[in-house]
């Protein structure tokens, strides 16, 4: 794995990079662009409207999720980082990334739990769903990933 590491090292620290942009960052667009154009909406069209745009930032993270970990497993075999003198750091962005992957399989639940409501009617049962999803799970995975990135750049020195 050190061998492959060596020969494909630029385009897979490019491919883990882009991938956390695209996850934290399509995060941050959501919770600071989006949030605020749905909230000046009526709740039934809000609802589904912030449902619709969730499941959309959902299946467009989701492959860059998978992409993020194959590459950081790559790198931190390629890398031995697990036996040297960063190792507590790579732990700990491994830790960061993998709460933040179950946050994200939480939020798809809550989330598709939430579309079959509305699409049943039940808007005053789908909102804390949504309400959730917006004021504390994307804002946990947003620092949470500003911290991984963080780290990252520290494993890169």
């Amino acid at each position: 794995m050190s061998e492959f590491f060596a020969t494909y090292q630029t385009p897979i620290i490019f491919l883990h990079v882009l991938s956390a942009v695209i996850w934290v960052g399509g995060m941050i667009a959501m919770r600071f662009a989006a949030h605020y154009s749905f909230a000046a909406l009526e709740a039934p069209q809000r609802l589904a409207r912030t449902a619709h745009a969730l499941r959309n930032l959902f299946m467009m993270v989701v492959p860059f999720v998978l992409l993020l970990l194959l590459t950081a497993l790559i790198m931190a075999v390629g890398m031995g980082l697990h036996h040297g003198e960063l190792k507590l750091i790579a732990f700990a962005k491994e830790g960061i990334w993998s709460v933040m992957a179950l946050n994200l399989g939480a939020m798809i639940y809550r989330r598709k739990k939430a579309q079959r409501l509305i699409d049943a009617g039940e808007f005053s049962s789908a909102a804390p769903l949504l309400g959730l999803i917006g004021r504390v799970m994307v804002p946990v995975n947003i620092a949470l990933g500003i911290v991984a990135i963080f780290l990252g750049v520290m494993l890169g020195h």
